[in-house]
């Protein structure tokens, strides 16, 4: 019973990461929250176990749904390339910051980001015609942020880098196919912070690499990668402005999520 909870969040996650590039983090985390909780995990490492092993999760689910956004042409890799770095330092620093400080007061500002940028997109809100992407070090200092942001809240990159890119007037689909492979170097840096920042940590469950817990990763990397490229197939089958939408319907339901959360305590 509980692989198959497990599994079915893993399917929910790798099929929006296709079909819209978000990793998961944002929806995959409260829900892997409460299988845990369920399961019986130690509840002063339940956060943090769920956030790493959601990160974990989502180095496999960015490959698979990265490969089928390539396969339609829909990764800007040389605009990947410019943002690396800055993902690699960013998600890195995130996710010691993570188990440092409380998280609320970047919750509270990523609900605020997010129902702005989804509410653009509902309403049509069309950038600058002249914008366009800037430089190598502003492309540095975007990778860094949103890097540090993800891993700290246990997020894909994607739920705001999409919105980002579309500022600058990337065509969506080229944005969620970009957004998608975003998430592989921040899960690969976020894993190894997450790791590192469990090992030697009293009480956690049996199975657990740091922050990273085995049993709950491999149903959530296998029924991800399955989903994944069905997903993305879909995305290019939709008219854009749907798909925008979609998007758009999809980041205002997390920043609720948050924002009630967040009023909860």
């Amino acid at each position: 019973m509980q692989f198959t909870v497990y599994a079915a969040i893993g399917a929910l996650i790798g099929f929006f990461s296709g079909l819209l590039g978000i990793g998961g983090g944002a929806v995959q985390t409260p829900l892997t929250v409460l299988a845990f909780e369920a399961h019986g995990l130690p509840r002063e490492h339940i956060a943090h176990i769920a956030v790493g092993t959601g990160v974990a999760s989502i180095a496999f689910t960015a490959a698979a749904s990265t490969l089928a956004h390539h396969r339609h042409g829909a990764v800007d890799w040389f605009l990947l390339g410019r943002l690396t770095p800055g993902l690699l330092a960013g998600g890195f620093a995130g996710g010691y910051v993570a188990q440092l400080l409380p998280t609320a007061w970047l919750a509270i500002v990523l609900a605020v980001f997010i129902g702005y940028a989804s509410a653009a997109m509902v309403f049509e809100l069309r950038p600058a015609p002249h914008r366009g992407l800037p430089g190598a070090a502003g492309l540095a200092a975007l990778g860094t942020a949103v890097g540090m942001m993800s891993t700290m809240v246990g997020a894909g990159g994607a739920v705001l880098l999409v919105p980002a890119l579309t500022w600058f007037n990337v065509p969506f689909r080229r944005a969620i196919g970009t957004g998608a492979a975003i998430g592989l170097p921040i899960a690969f840096t976020g894993t190894i912070a997450h790791v590192l920042g469990g090992l030697g940590e009293p009480g956690l469950p049996e199975g657990a690499v740091g922050y990273v817990w085995l049993p709950a990763l491999v149903p959530f990397v296998i029924a991800s990668m399955l989903l994944a490229p069905a997903g993305a197939r879909l995305s290019h089958r939709v008219p854009a402005r749907t798909l925008r939408r979609v998007f758009a319907g999809t980041m205002f339901l997390l920043a609720i999520r948050m924002a009630w959360s967040l009023a909860r305590g």
